[in-house]
This record gives C-alpha cells, sequence and structure tokens, in this order.
C-alpha cells in the first residue's frame, strides 16, 4: 500500500524527499491504528473470551490464571506477532531506518510481554501449590520469587541486546566477568534463596507455625515466608520481619511439634517452706482418709509400711525408726490422684508430680504433666484452675507455701524496748516482739 502512495505522489510533479517523508508518515500513521484496533480488539474480545472460558470450567486452577492477569497479559502476544509482520508490509525497504526502529522496538515489546505473562503464571503457581496438600505451608513463594528475579535479569540482558543490536550471549558473558560484583549485589537474594532451599528440604519452617526469635523480637505465627523475609506475627499483633537466611544461621524455636503431639506442656514448681514437712500423726491420717481420692492409696500404703517395720523395726517408740508416712509425701499422691483423674489432662504423654534440689525458698514440688488443650487462653486457664485448687489445699496437710515476708506480714511485729545492765540509768534495748506480748 505505501508503494501506491508513493507512484501516486510522483504522478502528481512532488518532490522525492516531499514523497518520501509523506509515505512514511502515512505507514506510520496506519501502523499506530492498526496497534490500537488490535490492542482494543485484544482487550474487548479475546480476554473475556478466555476468562469466561477458565469460569465455565469445573477446574480451580485456571480461575486463579485469570485472577493474577495471566489471560490479560498473554492476549497481548497477538498484537505484538500481527505488527510485527505487518512492518514488511508498511515498511518494505532493507535499509528503512523507521522500520528497524519499529521491528527493534516490537522485539523488545513481545520480551515484555513474555515477562509480564511468565509473572502471572509463577503468582498464579504459587496461589496454587499453597492450596495443594503437599506443599501447603511450605516455603514456596520463595522459589517462584527467585525465578521472577532470573526472569527479569534476562529479560533485561535480552533487550539491551535486541536495541543495541549485540548478542545477548555476549552480554552474558560479559557479566561472568562481573562475578564479583553480582554477588555483592545480590548477596541477600542468594542467601535467601540458598536458605529457602533448605527450610523447605528439612521442613524447618511453613507458614502457620508458631516460631520464637527473640534476637529479633518475634514470637508469634509465621504468616510469610519470601526470598528475602520471613514475617512473622507476634501476639501482640505487631509485625516482626526476619531475614530467611537467619533461619538457618541463627538459632530459633518452632512449636509445631507441641501443635502436632496433641497436647500442650505445663511444668509450674510449688515452693513447699521446709519447716512445714513432718511425719502424719495419727489425728492427720484420719482426716486425710477422709478425702476420697486418698482413700485406696492411703489403705495400701498402711499395709506396706505395717509389713515392712514388723520385719525391719526392732525399736518403734522412736518414730525415725522404720517407715512412716510424711505430709508431703501423702500431697504428692494427693497431686498425682487429682491429676490423673482431671479431664482436661493427657494421660498417655509424659507425666511427672517430683521434688527438685531443695533451695533456700523452699522444697520444689514440681508438675510436669501435658494439657490436652493447645489453644493458649484455654491451656493458661486449665493451668491456672489445677494450681488454685492446689494452693488452696496445701493447708489442709499441714504445709505451707514459701513466701518472702511483706509488708503485711512485718506488720505484726513490733519493737519493744528492754532494761539493759550496761549504760546510764533508765537505758533500754529495743528488739522484736510479735504484737499482743506483754512490752517493758
Amino acid at each position: 500500500m505505501p508503494q501506491h502512495i508513493e507512484a501516486w505522489l510522483q504522478r502528481q510533479g512532488f518532490s522525492e524527499a516531499l514523497v518520501a517523508g509523506t509515505t512514511h508518515l502515512y505507514a506510520l500513521l496506519f501502523f499506530l491504528t492498526l496497534a490500537a484496533v488490535t490492542f482494543w480488539g485484544a482487550r474487548r474480545w479475546l480476554v473475556p473470551f478466555l476468562e469466561a472460558q477458565a469460569a465455565r470450567s469445573s477446574i480451580t486452577w485456571d480461575n486463579i490464571l485469570a485472577q493474577k492477569g495471566f489471560f490479560r497479559c498473554l492476549a497481548n502476544l497477538l498484537p505484538v506477532a500481527l505488527l510485527y509482520f505487518a512492518i514488511d508490509i508498511l515498511f518494505p525497504a532493507e535499509a528503512n531506518p523507521l522500520g528497524e526502529i519499529l521491528r527493534r522496538l516490537l522485539l523488545a515489546a513481545f520480551v515484555l510481554v513474555v515477562l509480564r505473562s511468565l509473572d502471572a503464571l509463577l503468582q498464579a503457581l504459587n496461589l496454587i501449590l499453597a492450596d495443594k496438600p503437599g506443599t501447603r505451608g511450605k516455603p514456596v513463594k520463595g522459589y517462584t520469587q527467585a525465578l521472577t528475579i532470573i526472569a527479569y535479569i534476562l529479560a533485561v540482558i535480552f533487550i539491551i541486546g535486541i536495541i543495541t543490536d549485540k548478542s545477548p550471549w555476549g552480554l552474558l558473558t560479559l557479566m561472568g566477568g562481573l562475578t564479583a560484583v553480582i554477588l555483592l549485589i545480590f548477596k541477600d537474594t542468594i542467601l535467601g534463596f540458598v536458605a529457602g532451599i533448605q527450610l523447605s528440604a528439612h521442613d524447618m519452617v511453613r507458614v502457620g507455625d508458631w516460631i520464637e526469635m527473640p534476637k529479633y523480637g518475634a514470637d508469634g505465627d509465621v504468616i510469610d515466608v519470601t526470598i528475602h523475609t520471613v514475617k512473622v506475627q507476634n501476639w501482640d499483633r505487631t509485625i516482626a520481619t526476619i531475614p530467611t537466611y537467619a533461619l538457618v544461621s541463627d538459632a530459633f524455636k518452632n512449636w509445631r511439634g507441641m501443635s502436632e503431639s496433641g497436647g500442650r506442656r505445663i511444668k509450674r514448681a510449688i515452693y513447699i517452706d521446709m519447716n512445714s514437712i513432718s511425719y502424719c500423726s495419727p489425728e492427720m491420717l484420719e482426716q486425710f482418709h477422709k478425702i476420697e481420692l486418698l482413700t485406696d492409696y492411703l489403705a495400701a500404703k498402711e499395709r506396706e509400711i505395717a509389713a515392712y517395720n514388723a520385719n525391719h523395726c526392732r525399736i518403734p517408740e522412736n518414730i525415725v525408726n522404720g517407715r512412716h508416712q510424711t505430709n508431703i509425701g501423702v500431697f504428692r499422691a494427693y497431686v498425682i490422684a487429682y491429676l490423673r483423674q482431671h479431664p482436661k489432662i493427657h494421660q498417655e504423654m509424659t507425666f511427672l508430680v517430683r521434688h527438685l534440689q531443695p533451695t533456700p525458698q523452699g522444697l520444689p514440688l514440681e508438675i510436669y504433666v501435658f494439657s490436652r488443650d493447645q489453644v493458649w487462653a484455654n491451656y493458661e486457664g486449665i493451668q491456672a484452675d489445677i494450681f488454685d485448687h492446689l494452693l488452696a489445699a496445701l493447708p489442709h496437710f499441714g504445709l505451707r507455701v514459701f513466701q518472702y515476708p511483706s509488708g503485711f506480714d512485718l506488720r505484726a511485729w513490733q519493737p519493744i524496748a528492754t532494761p539493759t545492765a550496761t549504760g546510764p540509768p533508765g537505758a533500754v534495748k529495743v528488739s522484736g516482739c510479735p504484737t499482743g506480748q506483754n512490752r517493758v
């Protein structure tokens, strides 16, 4: 068509320069009109058709592709291809500089369209794999991000090669010589990519895991794992950001094992005042027999102790000789019986009620069991109910909890004055005395 315009202008007697300029202008306007029509047609007809087909299908992954704009990006390939082939018709001369410029621009546009389509495809792939049972929760996003970065780098190299009319492979060779600079620039990306592979291969962390990493102020659920960072939503609703490679190079605690085990550990001690520990008197044992949880235990223990003392105790008048029950031992048996019948305590997991090393604060009686309910609020409620009951029951066994004296305790003591043999007449010595006693 431009040849016909050029021939007609020459017959009209126009100059060669004017004929060439008018022909190129006509071809360029026709090219721009064709570009606008083809791109509008692709967006107006082709994209809705593809998205409608995806919506009608029974599979779900094509809906995700449509959601991420894959079909919109892919539809742009058709107009670019049509325009590229139209250049040979509109600008037939091999040495035509305008046609050569448009060819290179269209090739660069083709690379960009392919890049955008690949980016949308990788984003959709990330969502598709996130719903698969085999990959749910795993750091797949790090792999897709790494592929996206590689695709963008290659696209830039190819576009530069197209614009400058140089081989892209030559540019890649040049970048190979700049390896040290590239490693310095993309250090975090490379470390994050390698760390993502290790995290996935060893299943160290997943989206939804509760992790604890005090160095980075992280204590909560993992909400996102990318090639560069891992985002943790703390229990106070703040967001902590951890470099991905830090999860490999530094130590962190993952509570997933607790969640999957079916129980959550209760590990807490009551500090018993050792001055309150004693042998059980007959009156105490009589009161203990009225506690339902101890009835069978006391009967069996009394038979066992009586049989042992009959064979080994030659001087029964001294209570230190032979075996006798203590209030701390009976209380420990009560704690075991109480926890054994507790419906919220996991009976198949580790179950300990033990004495720890005595301390200046008393004798620690530690409870080491597992709660059936792993929900934090429910777990704390179960733990609180157990120790509410045990602390209230402790005085019924003649035991006291150790506690540092407070202002309320010291208020019961007031200074008293006593005469002193030394010093001037009338001198007194101040000492402590409980309220209610005589004072000099």
